[in-house]
């Protein structure tokens, strides 16, 4: 289980560098999914099922339909790809800060911080994210809300900044 969620911290971390060194954003949302999975499969390795699927749902359902919009809006025709100088430029310079911090950190990190919190408890009956499920809609009740008020207020500012002067989704019947 250790390698495996090695595996995806380092896809993540590449997956984030293909992120910051794209200035396409087609290119980008191709990264964004891939770090939104790489996240989610940690989340997984460490106990969090359930959370990492709600919050992978959330994300390919609802933010990337706005971004795809806007990306739609607002791309060049003929983007910067991966294989380009500049951009290849942007990803060695990023890997090597991304190699130089690991390597001057490399002593305070150890494996046994990497073990889940399913395999602590041998005969545990509630996982700990399904714990937090009911906390989450007991206590929790009141974020939800808001934070699906930001995210529709998110969704009409993004719609509005791209509508540019022609007449958009959002015009007067």
């Amino acid at each position: 289980m250790t390698y495996i969620v090695f595996l995806f911290l380092v896809g993540l971390v590449l997956g984030l560098i293909a992120v910051a060194s794209n200035p396409s954003p087609y290119f980008a949302a191709l990264g964004l999914v891939v770090v939104a999975g790489m996240g989610c499969g940690v989340l997984v390795g460490h106990g969090g099922s359930f959370l990492s699927l709600v919050l992978f749902l959330i994300y390919l359902g609802g933010m990337l339909v706005v971004f795809a919009y806007s990306a739609a809006l607002a791309a060049e025709p003929y983007p910067e790809t991966w294989g380009s100088r500049p951009v290849a430029f942007y990803m060695m310079v990023y890997l090597l800060g991304v190699v130089l911090v690991g390597w001057a950190l490399w002593g305070g990190w150890y494996e046994g911080s990497w073990v889940s919190s399913d395999e602590m408890f041998e005969f545990s009956v509630v996982r700990g994210d399904v714990g937090g499920v009911a906390v989450m809609y007991s206590s929790g009740g009141g974020l939800l809300v808001i934070g699906a008020w930001v995210l529709l207020l998110t969704l009409f500012v993004v719609l509005e900044l791209t509508r540019g002067l022609s007449r958009g989704a959002l015009r007067a019947v």
